[in-house]
C-alpha cells in the first residue's frame, strides 16, 4: 500500500503557534508528498490569514467549524483529508526537519495502523517550558510512558504526536468527546479492535506545552480527573501506578508530621528522591535554573494530578456519579 500522509492540526485562538508550526513544515525534508489540514475550532482569533501566507509553499487547507473540542476537530479534519494515513499534531508543536523521514522509514520497516512519538524541549523554549517538559517526560516523574522504549507494551500515543491509518479511524470512529483523555481512550479502543500500535522514538516533536505554572497545574489536574473515568470505561487498563501521585502527596504530608515526632527516615527518602530528580534534570538540561524549576514542576504535577485523581475516584467509584453530568467541563458536545 502506498502511504499518503495528511497532517491534521486543530487550533483554538493560537495563530502565532500555527505560524511557527507551518514554518517548521516548510523546513522539513519532504521525503514523500503530504498535505496539511488546519481545523479552526470556533476560534475568535482566526488563523486563516496566517495559513494563507503558506498556501504557495505548502499543500495546506483551512477549515472553520463551531467549537466542539480538539477530539471532534481532529475527526472533522480526518474526514476532510485526502490521505490514507493521518498524523495528528497539536498547534503548539514544532517539527524537526527529519520527522516525516523517520515516520516513513519506521512504517516501511514494520507497518502499524497507529503510532506515537515522544516530545522534547527545543533550545528556544523558556526555562519554565523546559522544566515542565522534564517533569512530563522523565522516567523519575512519569515512568517514561510518553516515550520510553521500555514502556512500549503499555504505550498509549498522545494526540500531540500521533499517527492513525484511515482504516483504523473508520473502524474506531475516531476520538470521543472527553478532553483531556481522548487520546488514551482511542488508543485503548484501537487495541481492543486488534490494531497494532507502536512507538517511533526517532519521530519526536518539540512540544511547547503550557507556558505558565497555573496553566500547567490545570492541565495535570484534568489529567488526574479523567483517568478514573477511563478506568471505568476500560476496566482492564486499571493500574496501581495511577495512584502514585496521590500516594506521593499523602506520604509527603505524613512524613512531615512524623518528622516532628522524631521519625525523619521517611522525609529523608523524599529528600533523596528530589536530589536524584535534580541531578537528572541538571544532566538533561545542562542548566541549574532548569533543574531547580524542574523540582517545582514535578511537585506541581503530583499535586495537581493526585488531587484530580482522588477527587474523580471518590465521585465515580464511591458516590456513583455519572462522569459526564458531574464533570461537564471534561466533555465537549459534538456539533
Amino acid at each position: 500500500m502506498q502511504l499518503e500522509f495528511s497532517f491534521i492540526i486543530p487550533v483554538f485562538n493560537r495563530p502565532d503557534e500555527i505560524q511557527e508550526l507551518l514554518q517548521s513544515f516548510r523546513a522539513m525534508d519532504a521525503v514523500v508528498p503530504f498535505e496539511i489540514v488546519i481545523v479552526e475550532d470556533g476560534s475568535t482569533i482566526s488563523s486563516k490569514a496566517i495559513v494563507e501566507q503558506f498556501s504557495t509553499s505548502l499543500n495546506v487547507s483551512y477549515y472553520f467549524k463551531p467549537n466542539s473540542g480538539p477530539g471532534d476537530s481532529r475527526n472533522f479534519g480526518m474526514q476532510k483529508a485526502t490521505g490514507n494515513y493521518f498524523i495528528i499534531l497539536d498547534s503548539d508543536c514544532l517539527l524537526p526537519c527529519f520527522y516525516l523521514k523517520e515516520v516513513v522509514k519506521s512504517l516501511n520497516k514494520v507497518y502499524v495502523d497507529c503510532f506515537g512519538g515522544p516530545d522534547a524541549a527545543h533550545p528556544s523554549f523558556s526555562n519554565i517550558q523546559k522544566a515542565i517538559n522534564f517533569a512530563m517526560t522523565s522516567f523519575i516523574s512519569t515512568g517514561g510512558i510518553r516515550g520510553n522504549k521500555k514502556s512500549v507494551n503499555a504505550f498509549e500515543p498522545r494526540s500531540f504526536n500521533m499517527g492513525i491509518s484511515k482504516e483504523a479511524f473508520l473502524a474506531s470512529k475516531g476520538f470521543g468527546t472527553i478532553h483531556p483523555g481522548e487520546d488514551p481512550d482511542l488508543s485503548i479502543r484501537l487495541k481492543n479492535l486488534g490494531f497494532k500500535i507502536k512507538l517511533i522514538p526517532e519521530a519526536f516533536v518539540y512540544h511547547k506545552r503550557r507556558i505558565s505554572w497555573s496553566k500547567f497545574y490545570t492541565q495535570v489536574y484534568k489529567f488526574g480527573m479523567v483517568r478514573p473515568i477511563l478506568n471505568t470505561w476500560h476496566p482492564t487498563t486499571k493500574k496501581i501506578t495511577y495512584w502514585f501521585p496521590t500516594f506521593f502527596c499523602i506520604g509527603f504530608v505524613m512524613s512531615v508530621l512524623l518528622f516532628f515526632f522524631g521519625l525523619n527516615v521517611f522525609l529523608a527518602l523524599y529528600l533523596l528522591y528530589f536530589i536524584v530528580a535534580f541531578l537528572l534534570a541538571l544532566f538533561t538540561s545542562k542548566r541549574l535554573v532548569v533543574a531547580v524549576l524542574s523540582l517545582f514542576a514535578i511537585s506541581l504535577q503530583f499535586i495537581g494530578y493526585g488531587y484530580g485523581f482522588i477527587k474523580s475516584t471518590l465521585a465515580i467509584a464511591i458516590l456513583n456519579k455519572d462522569p459526564e453530568r458531574y464533570f461537564p467541563k471534561l466533555f465537549f458536545k459534538k456539533q
